[in-house]
């Protein structure tokens, strides 16, 4: 007899539960309308570029809209749009005040609080030193993120399947990943060769920790009843290894990913502030050096962007390995 979760419709709609009306999609598109509108036609008290703001809210609007129409015969594509109307619609009202409250009236004066037509109005200015900063933050961010990924998966397996592993690297793990990995910086930067270098090394520590310790924690807790049973059928220890023991910490290793990911993320800007000639880090400290804060905010919302991404391709590939719990978990 089949169970609820079996049923992919009802398991999805566990994760889109969101009100499946029109009324909100169309929220959504008339808020972004209502921004570009209200910034055409009120003048403005700060003197900036709005060009680069009324094109983005164009383009948004027009994606949006084909995303409405496209969603009308395509049901499961539309549940997942709508879920997120509510949400878009207030990222148009957000914009709306916040025009409001700086280019429009300068109510938050700057340079601390420059509007969204003057933050999107630099970056367009130092587009090729942004994609230069955001490409080699990218190099270092995913060269020490699979690097402390890889050896944490590895060293999360010895830790959780042999006991004499665990004797000799846990104390390691619990005395190293208590400290910040900034911390470690002074040293790194006195040791190693580069700037590089340097924060290959700091992300690999944010990144090792909980990766390592999320995937021994996901062995050791393997239910003894799955490998007696398997054993009393003739399974050696490499077949409980790999057919029990790491598909079940699976989902414990996923958590240490996203972890990974953002203390990783944090660290990298950190050590980008410190002895780096290049990358976003360096970007934001130049800036406020020079009391340019749509550049900070500038730089600030495209680490957003990357993260964001990043975190959606990890769900991706979570979602695809662990499609077994769709329906099940929350």
């Amino acid at each position: 007899m089949a169970k609820w979760y079996d049923d992919p419709k009802i398991a999805e709609d566990t994760v889109y539960w969101k009100p499946k009306s029109e009324l909100w999609m169309w929220s959504a598109i008339a808020s972004f309308i209502l921004a570009l509108a209200l910034n055409a036609v009120i003048p403005s008290v700060e003197q900036v570029k709005e060009k680069p703001y009324r094109i983005f809210l164009a383009a948004f609007i027009a994606v949006l809209t084909v995303l409405y129409f496209f969603a009308i015969k395509r049901p499961d594509f539309r549940k997942k749009l709508y879920h997120k109307a509510q949400f878009i619609c207030a990222g148009g009202v957000v914009l709306i005040i916040w025009d409001l409250l700086t280019t429009k009236s300068a109510l938050l004066p700057l340079p601390y609080f420059p509007g969204v037509a003057g933050i999107l109005s630099v970056m367009y200015d130092d587009r090729s030193l942004l994609l230069r900063s955001t490409v080699y933050s990218m190099r270092l961010f995913f060269v020490g993120m699979i690097t402390g990924t890889t050896l944490g998966l590895a060293t999360g397996t010895l830790i959780g399947w042999w006991r004499q592993w665990d004797y000799w690297l846990s104390p390691i793990i619990r005395v190293t990943g208590i400290i910040p990995a900034v911390a470690w910086l002074p040293i790194a930067l006195l040791i190693l060769p580069s700037s590089f270098t340097t924060g290959v090394f700091l992300i690999f520590i944010s990144s090792w920790f909980p990766v390592s310790s999320m995937m021994a924690a996901g062995i050791a807790t393997t239910p003894k009843s799955y490998f007696d049973v398997l054993k009393t059928l003739g399974a050696n220890n490499k077949f409980l290894l790999f057919n029990i023991a790491i598909p079940n910490a699976l989902p414990s290793m996923f958590i240490g990913i996203l972890t990974a990911t953002a203390f990783s993320f944090t660290t990298l800007i950190v050590s980008e502030m410190v002895g780096a000639k290049a990358g976003l880090g360096f970007y934001i400290n130049w800036a406020k050096g020079w009391g340019a804060y749509s550049k900070v905010y500038g730089a600030i919302i495209i680490i957003a962007v990357e993260f964001a991404l990043i975190l959606a391709l990890i769900g991706a590939i979570r979602s695809r390995v662990l499609r077994w719990q769709k329906g099940i978990l929350k």
